[in-house]
């Protein structure tokens, strides 16, 4: 049991930073205008303190299925 909590506190400690590095890029700054823009956020968040090693994740090109009609 004790597992899990120190788990589950380590991934959010993660995340919490992923959305400093996020925040930090301003990213925030603007709503999402397409879903690049929010998923790059979200991979920056995603991506946590792999950030500050280097790492910068961006998704540049974007495909979602339209409904059918």
């Amino acid at each position: 049991m004790r597992r899990g909590g120190l788990l589950g506190l380590l991934v959010i400690i993660w995340l919490i930073i992923g959305a400093a590095a996020a925040g930090q890029r301003h990213y925030f700054d603007n709503a999402p205008t397409n879903c690049a823009t929010a998923g790059t956020i979200a991979i920056t968040i995603l991506a946590g303190p792999l950030n500050y090693l280097g790492v910068n994740p961006q998704v540049t090109d974007c495909q979602v299925p339209q409904p059918s009609q």
